[in-house]
Formats: structure tokens, sequence, C-alpha cells
């Protein structure tokens, strides 16, 4: 099994061991948190979830997807005027481990084709939340549009978080762009 993995675990700016060198020799501490490295040589994790839903849990629609698609779990349909949001209930609860987040993006066939965006892009959904995940969707097109019970109505993405420790500072180091920002490099 090949793990190509460059990043490394670091201490007082010191490496300690690189990532792929503890899957392969603490494998077993790695499994007792519930990640796994499966055949595609992607690594999987188990997450609790529970689905008050009608509808089925998310989930990944090709092999190589980085997103699962969300269903909206409503009562009856919801409309949006142009500019109007609200918050779509999906039925879902999940427990994250430790150091991860639930990332909840716009799908972009809804965005493209219909206008439809979501509010708070991504919307972080944090390892120590245990409420119903809502989704803030907004209509940015001219039109009407109407979601359904049972839409897919955004992708949800796991990913790692690093937390940031901030080291107070009188002067930083020049850098090649130095200020510039909002559009100074051109079109």
């Amino acid at each position: 099994m090949n793990v190509w993995i460059t990043s490394a675990l670091m201490s007082n700016g010191k490496i300690i061991k690189t990532l792929s060198e503890v899957f392969f020799v603490e494998r077993r501490k790695i499994s007792k948190f519930g990640i796994h490295i499966n055949p595609l040589n992607v690594l999987s994790m188990k997450i609790k979830i529970i689905n008050r839903s009608k509808h089925s849990l998310p989930e990944y629609k090709t092999k190589l997807s980085a997103g699962m698609d969300v269903y909206a779990n409503l009562e009856e349909p919801v409309v949006l005027k142009p500019l109007d949001r609200k918050l779509i209930p999906t039925g879902l609860f999940i427990e994250l481990p430790e150091g991860y987040e639930a990332q909840l993006r716009p799908r972009s066939g809804l965005a493209l084709n219909e206008g439809l965006g979501l509010l708070n892009s991504p919307g972080t959904i944090d390892a120590d939340y245990r409420g119903e995940i809502g989704v803030i969707v907004v209509n940015l097109s001219n039109n009407m549009i109407q979601i359904e019970d049972g839409e897919r109505i955004c992708q949800m993405v796991i990913h790692r978080v690093e937390r940031a420790e901030w080291i107070e500072t009188e002067i930083l180091e020049e850098s090649e762009r130095g200020k510039g920002g909002f559009g100074h490099t051109g079109k």
C-alpha cells in the first residue's frame, strides 16, 4: 500500500515524524480514532451521525468526489424571492472528531443554473456542535427559486483544522507583496 503524504508532525519547529511514518508505524493508534486507509489510498474516517430526516445520509456521488451531497428536509417547499435567504433544515446531527470541521459549500450546478448560493460559505460545523445542521441558502438570481423536500442543496466536506497560536510582535518580516491587496496585481 502506498500513501503519498508529505506533511509532517512538528514540535518546537522540529520534525517528529512524517504522517506516512505515523500511518505505517502507528496504524493501531490511528484505527483507535476511526481513521482508516482504504485501497484507493484515500483516508476515510468514521463519523457518528443521527439522521432524523426522511432522506438518505450525505453521500459521495462519484468515487473521487470531495464533497457529499446533503438533502433538504422540508415539510413543504420553500420559495425564495430574488435576494431572499432562508435556513433550510437537514434533519442531520453529527459528532466530528476533535481537530476536524464539516464545511458546507454550494453545489456548482445550482449556483450556475439557478443562482442558489450559500451565505457564510463555506459554512463551518465545529467538532463540538451537536445541534441540527442547517443550511443558509440565498437566491442570487432575478427569478423565484423553489426548494423541494429531498433536493440536494449543498455539499459537505470534512476538513482537518489546525489551531493557531498567536505570537505578538511589533514587526513583521518584509515580503514581495507587502501591503498590496484588493486587486493590486491587476486584472
